[in-house]
């Protein structure tokens, strides 16, 4: 029985939890909560992205174990808790039309396989808080959008005592939130930044093409005395992260300056989300115990509710 308000955040691969989230998870560490990182897949079909590590026979003959290594890497960084959830990277398909995903894959597996998974975690960590992603999946990627589906389904099992009862008692998350760090907001303050300093941007060509509406961010977590960690959890993914990369082109000072927070969508909770929200344990009883209770109470009413349908 934990002492502390628990944090779980949901991601599709590794390396995911270190460009969304990452600062505000450190942040909570070292206030004395509990944060544990869920990464569905291994990653084992993403691709070498850093040029500098294109051709290494190490990360060549076995991207599976690098990856793991990464990840291990990652975390000890932010401090954070971490499970697997044990399947298998559905990669990104390319072409027109596009292949089929490969058999086996996590977004193939039959919802109610990913769900029974995701709910037996949420049963042994107990979060009062669960991040994720949209429905969209923050980008189309198949891993994001079932990380999406299978992060919603199980949390409304979880605190169905019917529902998996093998699995653990039951237990209700109390909020649920969908990461929104690429905001074009977001983007759009980093380019201003950079051409006021008369840098060239590498963001320009994305807000030329940006076609994702805007979504609503009712959460902002200031966490720049994070960022540092954050970024260091980031280059831990050597082999995703490019260390000369866009993700890197603002310099730190004026990241603090012009967005210093991590930005988050509430999606469900069972508590109010007040107007201007800076905590995603905020409106959560203080007390963990009177937390634990709410979440086992049997009797909660869902009041605020904005999943919608994933676009067409």
């Amino acid at each position: 029985m934990s002492d502390r308000l628990r944090l779980m955040c949901v991601h599709a691969h590794p390396d995911d939890e270190s460009s969304k989230g990452a600062a505000t998870m450190a942040k909570y560490v070292d206030e004395g909560h509990d944060v544990l990182v869920v990464s569905c897949t291994g990653g084992e079909r993403g691709d070498v992205l850093n040029p500098r590590l294109k051709d290494d026979a190490h990360i060549l003959r076995d991207l599976a174990q690098v990856r793991r290594d990464e990840m291990a890497a990652a975390q000890a960084i932010l401090g954070v808790q971490h499970t697997w959830l044990g399947f298998v990277d559905s990669g990104l398909p390319e072409g027109d039309p596009l292949p089929p995903l490969p058999e086996g894959c996590f977004a193939l597996e039959p919802l109610s396989v990913t769900t029974e998974a995701l709910v037996r975690e949420i049963r042994r960590f107990r979060p009062h808080v669960v991040t994720t992603y949209d429905e969209n999946g923050g980008y189309p990627h198949p891993d994001h959008i079932m990380c999406h589906d299978v992060s919603m389904a199980a949390v409304v099992a979880a605190g169905d005592p019917e529902a998996f009862p093998h699995a653990g008692p039951a237990w209700q998350p109390l909020k649920v939130y969908y990461n929104q760090t690429f905001s074009k907001a977001r983007v759009e303050a980093f380019h201003q930044a950079l051409t006021a300093l008369g840098e060239e941007s590498p963001y320009a060509e994305w807000l030329e093409s940006w076609t994702r509406p805007d979504r609503a961010v009712t959460t902002c977590v200031e966490c720049s005395a994070w960022f540092d960690r954050r970024d260091a959890a980031l280059v831990a993914h050597a082999t995703q992260v490019d260390p000369d990369g866009s993700f890197f082109r603002v310099p730190r000072e004026v990241q603090v300056q012009v967005w210093p927070t991590e930005d988050y969508e509430a999606a469900l909770s069972f508590v109010p989300i007040a107007p201007d929200e800076d905590d995603l344990f905020a409106g959560l009883p203080a007390d963990v115990q009177a937390a634990d209770a709410l979440a086992t109470s049997g009797n909660l009413t869902i009041v605020h509710d904005t999943r919608t349908e994933r676009d067409s």
